[in-house]
């Protein structure tokens, strides 16, 4: 799994600092030019012109996670699922679980990411309760709301029919590539 700065919620990875992230192209290629395994990309990818271009950029395959958040099979929030619906702007945190994820920015992110501390899993158990109430009340300004970068971009169709249209998405931009 090779993932990038773009994707939602917290990263695969087990450091604690962001400053290190790579976006997914750029990670894509340094993990490819020192590895034969073969990799799954993901971050930021929402459409069969993005799974094109990771696998013209290496990958064997992508995933994709945000893209799949409308889809009437996720157990997606409504307060939630309005934010993804929307043109937000996402930003890395740690005000919600005391580790560094990507969510759409909402008042309790600008108000505590700044002086959130480092301390997964206790700041995740601390405000729990306050997430729990936020999702029941509907209220998106105190609920963690993960997406990646590209959330404006998923549609609310049923998962079957979303990775239906991927594949042909993908060919196309990759013939459409070839021809230029």
């Amino acid at each position: 799994m090779v993932q990038g700065v773009e994707a939602g919620g917290h990263p695969g990875d087990v450091r604690r600092r962001v400053a290190h992230r790579l976006g997914l192209l750029p990670a894509l290629q340094l993990v490819a030019a020192v590895s034969r395994l073969p990799l799954v990309a993901t971050g930021g990818l929402a459409t069969g012109r993005s799974v094109a271009a990771v696998l013209a950029a290496g990958a064997a395959a992508a995933q994709l996670g945000t893209a799949f958040m409308l889809t009437p099979e996720a157990a997606t929030s409504e307060a939630h699922r309005t934010a993804v619906a929307g043109h937000g702007e996402t930003a890395l945190m740690r005000a919600f679980t005391g580790r560094t994820a990507r969510g759409i920015v909402n008042r309790f992110q600008r108000e505590h990411t700044y002086e959130a501390p480092l301390g997964y899993p206790d700041v995740h158990h601390v405000t729990a309760p306050l997430r729990a109430a936020a999702r029941e009340r509907g209220d998106h300004d105190h609920l963690h709301l993960w997406a990646g970068q590209a959330h404006a971009l998923a549609a609310p169709v049923p998962a079957a029919e979303l990775v239906r249209r991927l594949a042909p998405e993908a060919e196309a931009a990759l013939r459409e590539a070839a021809g230029r």
